[in-house]
């Protein structure tokens, strides 16, 4: 799920790279999904690239706390003034080196020989614990910041916000379990010739299945949920104009048969890729809406001399015979199929109305 939503970010940093706040996104997304593989291989105490498993346990812990800094960079910058989040920024990136380098003192003092899990090891609980208590700390700021800051905000915004809060929550909830369970397990295993488990490990193994998980799965889906659902909209209105597109291709057959030159022939430069981007199909749309209605304008002095009581497809296809045939009319325009609401969809049911009018007869 972070690598698709990396994948999605990414392309979004791209149309706009000076966004710090989405530039903060992307990285925290870019960490989490970096560290994943790291973190499994060190689970299975497999070399990566040459590297020992502790050093892989050692940079997917670099990568997340990277990404919890990100966290809060996004906030910061996101709700307060440049000179004032620069300020409070540097002031996290210190207890950041910090972190990371009682990481590095622990996982180099750790023994060659120790899994990289094994906590009941003094390097590696204090490993772990550095690791846990930045990140409980950084995800603690976060989700307040998160819930304060979606009271203030509206629509698929604070939807998005509370989501990501109670996934933030989880995830300081599982590192609050960590802690005290990695001292569990080393109190309780000091001294103790089989290491092979340990009670902080069950502990943590539980948190990770009911807290963390579900809280990381949560808060990528909070991050990402605002621009998913504005896209899902995207879709709606395309496949809404893909259909009106068709449905006014009978209307738009019979004008355009008569009159060839109201089309508007603006060839897009990429035709293959315009063809498949949505931005193609609305141009296409209102192209083709535009063109029937001035179809109409043509072909509305033929209408006016026709019986008012028949139906309009009926009318439309009399005035159209009428045209082919090259019968003198007044040149004066007469309004034709008026919407009864204001706007562009108003206007649209009115032509497909009579789009369908005609395909019943036949015609297009």
């Amino acid at each position: 799920m972070s690598a698709a939503l990396l994948l999605w970010l990414a392309a979004r940093l791209a149309r706009n790279p000076r966004n710090f706040a989405l530039r903060s996104v992307t990285a925290l997304v870019a960490c989490l999904a970096l560290a994943f593989p790291f973190g499994a291989a060190a689970d299975k105490g497999a070399h990566v690239a040459g590297l020992a498993p502790m050093i892989a346990r050692l940079i997917q812990h670099g990568l997340l706390l990277v990404g919890v800094y990100s966290l809060v960079c996004f906030f910061l910058f996101s709700t307060r003034d440049r000179t004032a989040a620069r300020r409070r920024a540097g002031w996290y990136a210190a207890l950041l080196v910090v972190a990371e380098g009682v990481l590095l003192v622990a996982a180099l003092a750790t023994p060659a020989s120790a899994r990289t899990n094994d906590q009941s090891v003094p390097s590696v609980a204090v490993f772990f614990i550095a690791a846990d208590v930045f990140m409980a700390f950084g995800f603690a700021t976060a989700a307040v910041w998160a819930w304060r800051y979606a009271r203030e905000a509206g629509g698929r915004l604070a939807r998005g916000l509370r989501i990501a809060a109670v996934g933030l929550v989880a995830i300081v909830l599982a590192n609050c379990v960590f802690v005290p369970a990695i001292v569990l397990g080393l109190i309780f295993h000091i001294g103790v010739a089989d290491r092979g488990g340990s009670t902080g490990t069950v502990v943590g193994a539980l948190a990770v299945t009911v807290l963390l998980m579900p809280g990381v799965l949560l808060f990528l889906a909070g991050v990402s949920y605002p621009a998913v659902m504005t896209r899902l909209g995207a879709v709606r209105i395309w496949w809404r104009h893909r259909r009106g597109y068709r449905q006014l291709a009978p209307l738009w057959t019979v004008l355009h048969s008569e009159f060839p030159d109201d089309a508007l022939d603006r060839v897009p430069a990429a035709p293959w890729r315009d063809a498949l981007r949505l931005r193609g199909t609305h141009r296409r749309y209102d192209r083709r809406v535009v063109e029937c209605r001035d179809g109409l304008v043509r072909i509305s002095p033929y209408l006016a001399r026709t019986d008012a009581s028949a139906d309009l497809p009926s009318r439309l296809q009399e005035a159209l015979a009428a045209h082919a045939a090259g019968e003198p009319v007044p040149t004066k325009a007469v309004p034709v199929a008026l919407p009864e609401g204001d706007g562009l969809e108003s206007d649209v049911c009115e032509l497909v109305q009579l789009a369908r009018g005609l395909e019943s007869r036949g015609a297009g």
